[in-house]
């Protein structure tokens, strides 16, 4: 159960940092898929416009806490 709630929290990373990158300027790599947050959520919830780069970069503190919870759990 450790190994998918990694591997879950470091896309998480990447998603945040990625749709970071792609809201400052163009991201030109996984696109469709890093992007997903940024592209599709963030612009369906209305407390989030104007957050677009928080809500981006607690994604991927959210994703760095899973990691980092996931490796301290008990095997």
């Amino acid at each position: 159960m450790r190994q998918p709630l990694q591997l879950l929290g470091l896309f998480l990373v990447l998603e945040g940092i990625s749709g970071t990158i792609d809201h400052l300027a163009v991201q030109p790599f996984f696109g469709v898929i890093l992007n997903f947050f940024n592209r599709v959520v963030i612009p369906r919830v209305d407390l989030l416009t104007g957050y677009e780069l928080y809500a981006n970069l607690s994604l991927a503190v959210l994703g760095l806490v899973l990691v980092i919870a996931a490796e301290r759990a008990q095997p």
